[in-house]
């Protein structure tokens, strides 16, 4: 298993963590895949699929380092702690919940809590997250987001939410340090279809136009 320290750096490297749900938790392994085919390695799997602890046990174990697999949608510190010992790499919230974030400093996993208001955003900071997942980012969009980097810029953020190719580009140069990107990239309905060369190519697209707003691509 990857530390803390590698995780954190391919999720900033890449600058996109796919978010991915499903009705069938059978095909997230062939999803994950999929993506890495396009240049995203870090996959967070949401707890709202069914027996998803399950999938992320065995898609840490197939995909072994070629992907970081995430937990989502994480609430209480005891699924955490599941979710981690499942083989989780990351662990991220749509909340800010201090008993998780403890609980991923306890094992030393990256924690990626939500918050929207300042306010919120500073204390899961404070409390030890490894970045603030600005959720839900499409309420203020990316001038929100600049704003609240102003007086943050040390706080590491990243958006969840109406993120899609013309939106990611204009957070990564407000300041993210990645973008949480779900049914943009690889939606229910294209997952149910199994068309997973259409997954490798909106990765593609998604990997290219943060490059291009890092100024990484001419």
């Amino acid at each position: 298993m990857q530390s803390k320290v590698e995780v954190l750096n391919r999720i900033k490297t890449t600058g996109v963590v796919a978010v991915i749900r499903a009705e069938r938790p059978d095909d997230l392994i062939d999803v994950s895949r999929a993506l890495v085919q396009g240049g995203v390695c870090c996959v967070e799997i949401t707890l709202t699929v069914p027996g998803a602890i399950r999938v992320i046990e065995e898609a840490s174990l197939a995909l072994g380092d070629d992907v970081v697999i995430g937990a989502g949608t994480v609430l209480d510190a005891e699924t955490a702690r599941a979710a981690i010992l499942a083989g989780a790499g990351f662990v991220v919230s749509p909340a800010f919940r201090p008993a998780v974030v403890e609980v991923c400093r306890r094992y030393s996993i990256a924690c990626m809590p939500g918050a929207m208001t300042p306010t919120e955003i500073l204390a899961a900071w404070e409390a030890g997250a490894d970045v603030v997942k600005v959720f839900p980012a499409g309420v203020g969009g990316p001038r929100f987001f600049k704003d609240i980097k102003g007086p943050f810029p040390e706080i590491e953020l990243m958006p969840t939410g109406a993120v899609n190719l013309d939106t990611a580009p204009q957070f990564i140069r407000a300041g993210a340090c990645a973008v949480g990107v779900g049914g943009e990239l690889a939606g229910k309905a294209v997952i149910a279809a199994r068309d997973f060369e259409r997954i490798s190519k909106s990765a593609r697209a998604f990997v290219e136009v943060v490059r291009k707003a890092r100024g990484l691509l001419t």
